[in-house]
């Protein structure tokens, strides 16, 4: 049996701004509930109280509180309260001081490990500048008046930091200009190759009259393996730097831009493109306005990975002799070292090791900013 409870239970209704309350007896019952059999419940009188109804209208409640007897007994000034009516306040309340790239700002520097690895990137640009200048030797000069000894193959050491290569150039320079001229090409033909792929991409999934055509066109271009095409132009035009990165921009923009094509199909159609296409919006608004802050996450993503691959891809050209070897790059430093690496380790280990940290470095950055672009990811 339940124990009787002397407690009473205080009920609370939110029905009016009026500041006001009463107490609801409690019904002591030495009777269980017919529900369950929790001996703990306690049955309540919600019979009205009319004695609680307060005649005072200008008393004054404390906050929290509120009155639950019958509104038809209360006066006037309890049922209502007129709230003041400020400008400057509704202005406030329906401005939002929302920026979407101060959100993408925000979300990427929540992410500890891809900030450090983005400053340790913009230290290594700066050096490549910095260590030529800060260097001994030059690094296209062949010196022939060390002391004593060979030039050539000379381990690391404190007249050659990072040794000398097998015609007795120092190293040291040549690992840092390298890697100057490795990210310089590298950032260049990845912008470029974006650029080209976003605008073909955008046409290519939003036009239905051009489908047919770059169809065609991907199919044709993507049929015939690539390092052909690298080496007609090598030994048709030239080996140089700036014609193999055209030559690599024309020929790299295909992935990016059948991602693109795919990715314009899911929105094109939707309700407020149909809108925008009824209202008379030209064409590059709506791909500009509409449809392009969709696809920033997945650019930034394919810039990212795309840096690395164009420094694989421009090792694997110097690796078949298509690329002019008088400027250094890292791809020319890994091709001389393949066969010499056994007997002088230092000559692998160094360009390999910035290779594999820039490689590392963009694809933290890149899906860490490509997150950030992404505005479900803004809250």
């Amino acid at each position: 049996m339940a124990k009787k409870n002397d407690a009473k239970l205080d009920v609370r209704y939110s029905n009016s701004n009026v500041e006001a309350q009463t107490e609801l007896p409690v019904k002591e019952d030495d009777r269980v509930s017919a529900i369950g059999a929790d001996e703990s419940r306690k049955v309540v009188n919600l019979e009205t109280n009319y004695d609680a109804v307060e005649l005072d209208t200008g008393k004054e409640y404390g906050p929290g509180s509120v009155h639950t007897a019958t509104r038809s007994k209360m006066p006037e000034k309890q049922l209502f309260q007129f709230a003041e009516y400020r400008a400057q306040d509704a202005e406030r309340t329906g401005y939002s001081n929302y920026s979407y790239w101060k959100s993408v700002w925000a979300n990427f520097i929540k992410k500890k490990v891809a900030v450090f690895m983005a400053c340790i990137f913009f230290a290594l640009i700066i050096f490549t500048f910095i260590a030529p200048a800060i260097s001994i030797y030059d690094a296209k000069t062949v010196r022939i008046d060390f002391p004593n000894r060979e030039t050539r193959f000379v381990s690391p050491n404190s007249h050659f930091w990072f040794g000398t290569d097998s015609i007795g150039c120092d190293y040291w320079c040549q690992v840092w200009s390298a890697t100057r001229t490795s990210i310089i090409l590298s950032v260049s033909v990845s912008v470029g190759q974006i650029f080209v792929g976003v605008i073909i991409g955008l046409l290519w999934g939003y036009v239905r009259k051009l489908d047919r055509f770059f169809t065609e066109l991907y199919n044709f271009i993507d049929n015939i393996p690539t390092i052909i095409y690298m080496t007609l132009i090598a030994l048709m035009i030239g080996k140089s730097t700036l014609i193999m990165a055209i030559a690599m921009i024309a020929f790299y923009w295909l992935g990016t831009a059948r991602n693109i094509r795919n990715l314009v199909f899911m929105y094109r159609d939707r309700e407020y493109n149909l809108a925008s296409r009824c209202l008379g919006t030209g064409l590059w608004r709506i791909l500009t306005k509409n449809i392009f802050p969709y696809l920033i996450s997945v650019i930034v993503l394919r810039l990212a990975l795309s840096i690395p691959g164009i420094i694989a891809y421009e090792t694997t050209l110097s690796y078949l002799g298509l690329l002019d070897i008088s400027t250094p790059s890292l791809g020319i430093l890994l091709r001389d070292a393949r066969s010499n690496f056994l007997e002088y380790p230092y000559l692998l280990v160094f360009p390999a090791a910035i290779v594999s940290l820039i490689t590392v470095t963009f694809y933290l950055v890149g899906n860490a900013f490509s997150d950030a672009c992404d505005p479900r990811n803004h809250v």
